[in-house]
């Protein structure tokens, strides 16, 4: 039986989306700290292998089990997430670091190609202005990272777009898992075992583990916990929220990531920079504010 899930207000989603991209900027910094130490399949298993400890405790303390009516949408979900991030990782080795992550974000358009899609393919009437959100968002993105691509990186570009495209799958399937009734731990505990076995074939293809240290272990330790919350976070939201609005929101974490970057590595504040994030929360601001007006009725895709 379905556990029974709490009212939400209309407020709800956008915040529980937006303290994911926090969450989620925070673990992309211990992610850099740790890349120091660790091959990227490593950091893969081991922050997958403290999600699934993690999910386990809080299904026993629930009384949750572990058995799900929708085994194959877990697969399709976790197929999808795994994909994606392999892809990133790949396109990561080759492209420069601001390319990469402008077309991991590219996640939030596919979001909106994939529903609005299926509210025409549908009749339905799609809210236009929505969808200038997330592009608003998306060329905010592009401001604060400035990517470039040389011809050469077409395949390794090519590939961070795909990671994109797997990235706005997974978060759909999620919205849809949340909707059959699955509880976020369970979506999120066959998520972190799906990858620490593809983080576990990455390390042995990369070479094999690498020695532990103290500082090591905590990078690892703090990135398995703030993975967990964040992807605990965002199914909730995704499965109570607007898919569209939260793709909207999601781009915070490239101002979050910003942010850090200025605090802890000097990075430059350019005049893009500002227009960019000063974009990105607009855009966030006003598809917050269209989906508490119910403007947004726009039916996600229907999963086969």
């Amino acid at each position: 039986m379905s556990r029974a899930r709490p009212a939400t207000g209309p407020l709800r989603a956008p915040l529980l989306i937006t303290g994911a991209a926090f969450l989620f900027a925070a673990m992309g910094l211990c992610v850099k700290l740790a890349s120091a130490q660790y091959g990227a399949g490593e950091i893969v298993m081991y922050r997958s292998a403290v999600g699934v400890v993690l999910m386990a405790l809080l299904l026993r303390a629930g009384g949750t089990p572990l058995a799900t009516r929708v085994p194959l949408l877990h697969l399709r979900r976790s197929a999808a997430g795994i994909g994606g991030m392999c892809l990133w990782f790949y396109a990561l080795g080759a492209l420069p670091l601001a390319t990469a992550m402008t077309l991991n974000y590219t996640s939030s358009v596919w979001v909106a190609v994939f529903i609005v899609g299926a509210a025409w393919g549908g009749g339905q009437r799609q809210d236009a202005r929505l969808v200038l959100a997330v592009l608003a968002g998306f060329a905010g993105v592009a401001l604060i990272l400035k990517p470039t691509l040389d011809a050469r990186q077409f395949l390794y570009g090519l590939a961070g777009l795909v990671s994109g495209l797997l990235s706005a799958r997974a978060y759909l399937h999620v919205r849809s898992l949340g909707q059959a009734g699955e509880p976020e731990e369970r979506i999120v505990f066959y998520f972190a075992a799906a990858g620490v076995a593809a983080g576990a074939l990455l390390m042995f293809v990369g070479g094999g583990p690498h020695p532990h240290t103290v500082r090591g272990v905590l990078l690892l330790l703090a990135t398995g916990v703030l993975a967990s919350a964040a992807q605990l976070m965002m199914t909730r939201a995704y499965a109570i929220g607007q898919a569209m609005t939260n793709a909207v929101l999601q781009y915070l974490g490239i101002v979050f990531s910003f942010g850090f970057g200025v605090w802890l590595f000097d990075d430059p504040v350019t005049v893009s920079a500002l227009a960019g994030m000063a974009l990105i929360v607009a855009s966030g601001i006003g598809a917050t504010a269209l989906a508490r007006r119910g403007n947004t009725r726009i039916p996600p895709p229907t999963e086969t």
